[in-house]
């Protein structure tokens, strides 16, 4: 059986202050939002009234498990009904596990060893054009206790509303937009090929990677100021991307990417390029007829080439939006990619059950050991 739904009722708005006009946030609400986006975007929106939290206060780099106990600590007595969480995919992933009644410890919530219980509405709205976490169920943060990326997903994590507000695209670095929209097209790509994927996921898949690849080639001929027209568009791939991918879900090039984000601290959707390529070959090379030639097709006719080269072409194009790097610029070791594997195969088994095909141990170590 495969299943297929938008839980999130999705809102478009022009600006922003219509949404603090639709919401009156204010008391009893609990905002996730960083000091310069509630000054640039909605400081006469939010309630002083309303509780802030900026998580840039709490940790440098990626959000953490003992991150979220640090803020659990300072906002418990504060009685909140309502969760929004106004930023890119970390702060939105963190803000989901506030809308549930037990949160803490949290390792213990990823275990799922605590009764998982959503008591308050959450309004999801993203400043970035990649992660899709508005409209998925799942919540990723780096354990400590493991030094890796890990996801829960669970139904109680899916918003109310996912609210999607172009104008706070309007300033976003063209690193962040390319590190973000990459990973968009990789939750498209990776979806597609997905054994849980649908004719309605593909839909959706397609939809993505057609409005990012385009987005990217009109970025590759004019240059990175070509990308403001275009933020809307890449807002709502970046959604349609979530949708699938939040059915169908990621897979290798995720998990692999993982322990490459929790030891070197690489971006995420940097870390994603990195192995994206080299794992859809591998794929191709153990199976080409099934799903993945579809979608070669489908990319070819994008680019404008043979099917036979849909992966060299895109990484020429991605190469303009974000240069590709060997992992041994990012100080990788050849120790790490033995225990990088070994993270990948047994910590990511949520993931890498969604592979387009299974992919073994000595597999997932040649991956690495070309990406070197």
């Amino acid at each position: 059986m495969k299943q297929f739904g938008i839980t999130p009722k999705i809102l478009e708005f022009e600006h922003c202050h219509e949404v603090g006009a639709h919401f009156q946030i204010g008391k009893g609400d609990l905002v996730f939002i960083s000091d310069r986006t509630d000054e640039h975007y909605f400081k006469d929106t939010i309630s002083n009234e309303a509780y802030r939290v900026n998580y840039r206060k709490y940790v440098s780099g990626e959000p953490t498990d003992v991150m979220v106990e640090k803020i659990y600590a300072d906002i418990k007595d504060y009685e909140y009904t309502r969760v929004f969480g106004i930023g890119g995919g970390t702060i939105l992933d963190v803000a989901k596990l506030f809308a549930l009644k037990n949160t803490v410890p949290v390792v213990d919530l990823f275990n799922k060893e605590l009764e998982i219980i959503k008591d308050k509405e959450l309004i999801l709205i993203p400043t970035t054009c990649g992660t899709g976490s508005e409209v998925t169920n799942i919540s990723i943060l780096e354990l400590t206790a493991i030094s890796s990326k890990f996801g829960l997903a669970v139904d109680e994590l899916y918003a109310d509303y996912a609210v999607l507000v172009p104008e706070l695209l309007n300033d976003l670095p063209m690193s962040v937009f390319a590190t973000s929209s990459i990973d968009a097209f990789i939750h498209a790509i990776e979806s597609y090929t997905s054994p849980k994927a649908s004719a309605f996921t593909r839909l959706y898949s397609k939809k993505a990677m057609e409005m990012i690849l385009s987005g990217y080639q009109t970025i590759a001929e004019q240059g990175p100021e070509a990308r403001k027209p275009l933020l809307n568009d890449f807002m709502i791939a970046s959604t349609f991307a979530g949708i699938a991918f939040g059915n169908a879900g990621c897979a290798a090039v995720h998990a692999m990417s993982y322990p490459l984000g929790a030891v070197y601290h690489v971006a995420h959707g940097e870390a994603n390029y990195a192995m994206f390529t080299e794992v859809f070959k591998t794929y191709a090379a153990i199976d080409p007829n099934g799903s993945i030639k579809e979608l070669n097709l489908f990319l070819a006719g994008i680019l404008g080439c043979e099917p036979a080269f849909v992966y060299e072409e895109i990484e020429k194009l991605l190469n303009h939006i974000l240069l590709k790097k060997a992992l041994r610029d990012y100080g990788v070791t050849k120790v790490d990619l033995e225990t990088f594997t070994e993270a990948v195969m047994t910590k990511q088994t949520r993931l890498m059950a969604n592979n387009y095909v299974p992919l073994a141990r000595e597999q997932v170590l040649g991956i690495y050991t070309k990406l070197y």
